[in-house]
């Protein structure tokens, strides 16, 4: 007779909890001192959790910081954006969408982004390694967009498809969104404007 793994929703509400509270005070510590100047014990501390917990619930700190960012790399926003983008057969409603879903999911993480990933980004390989991962699935994307415009004959006579993912790069990638907004201070509405508008003039042909 095979014996049953005892389950217990309380001992997982608690764990979900304890790991909840180390994320939490993992991300308020980072955001007011750097990841370089916050410690394993004083994230503990924080938690109101021991040392060894915060390992055994998280782990080391790249794997604290790879679960923050997380959520932004599996923001929804991407997929719904791609489905819209898919459906549309209007180039300029194209690039309209992926302006507007690039701007939604940096907005929503704007802080954890900005302050902790492109203001002084970590050195260790396996954050670096979960960004990379973020930059290709972000270009990744932004390959469905171009791939659409071709399918709708709506590129320039002169940009071809690899042109194409290059400026839909430079246009809606991240860098753009940090430039902008982070660093000269633009809101998102103006950005988002300035960025789909610029797009449809290097991508499209009649704009």
């Amino acid at each position: 007779m095979k014996s049953r793994k005892y389950h217990s929703p309380r001992r997982s509400h608690s764990a979900a909890a304890t790991r909840e509270a180390i994320l939490s005070s993992a991300y308020a510590l980072f955001m007011a001192r750097g990841y370089a100047g916050v410690t394993i014990g004083e994230i503990a501390e924080a938690g109101k959790v021991a040392v060894p917990t915060v390992y055994s619930s998280v782990g080391n700190k790249p794997s604290i910081l790879t679960a923050l960012l997380e959520p932004a790399l599996t923001d929804p926003t991407a997929a719904n954006t791609l489905a819209a983008v898919e459906a549309s057969d209007d180039p300029i409603a194209v690039i309209e969408l992926t302006a507007e879903g690039t701007r939604l999911t940096h907005e929503r993480h704007w802080e954890l982004v900005y302050g902790l990933f492109y203001r002084d980004p970590p050195g260790e390989p396996a954050v670096k390694a979960v960004l990379e991962r973020g930059a290709g699935d972000y270009v990744q994307r932004l390959t469905g967009v171009a791939d659409r415009l071709v399918t709708l004959r709506a590129l320039r006579a002169d940009v071809s498809r690899a042109d194409a993912i290059d400026l839909l790069w430079f246009y809606l990638g991240p860098h753009a969104w940090m430039t902008l907004v982070g660093e000269r201070g633009w809101s998102f509405d103006r950005a988002q404007a300035w960025i789909s508008r610029s797009a449809c003039q290097a991508l499209l042909r009649d704009t």
